[in-house]
């Protein structure tokens, strides 16, 4: 999710793993593979040569968190006991039925929530705030 904020907040420039990694904090060598991960969901585009990198493939508005999470990891709610125990059939146990019940309210608000309200104004944190104006600035010099 982090990759795909900071190719939002580029306002369409593109940008090296390296870049990412660093204006970020995440790893180099995870987020390789999160990016070509996200290029094979068609969320991001992948640029070769000298000014290539990576770009988003759709606007922030049309991007939901939970296609984000889905091309990297997808989201599995509990359709049968985890435990495989005969006596529950095909019902779930009181716990996994909770489990499950917290799982769709999660899918919900993930499928509900796009990249652009991500980073409105109105929710940024401090701690977002002060990478983006790293980005920018990486960005314009």
């Amino acid at each position: 999710m982090r990759a795909v904020l900071a190719l939002a907040a580029g306002r369409g420039h593109s940008m090296t793993t390296q870049q990412i990694a660093e204006v970020m904090r995440v790893p180099r060598s995870y987020l390789s593979k999160v990016l070509q991960s996200l290029v094979a969901a068609r969320l991001v585009d992948s640029k070769r040569g000298l000014t290539g990198g990576f770009v988003l493939a759709k606007q922030p508005t049309e991007i939901s968190l939970m296609e984000i999470l889905n091309a990297v990891n997808p989201f599995e709610r509990i359709e049968s006991c985890p435990l495989d125990l005969e006596a529950h059939g095909s019902d779930l146990c009181p716990l996994h039925r909770r489990l499950d019940q917290a799982m769709a309210m999660v899918q919900n608000a993930f499928e509900n929530t796009t990249l652009a309200e991500v980073l409105s104004d109105e929710n940024r944190c401090p701690t977002l705030q002060e990478q983006l104006i790293t980005l920018d600035n990486m960005l314009d010099s």
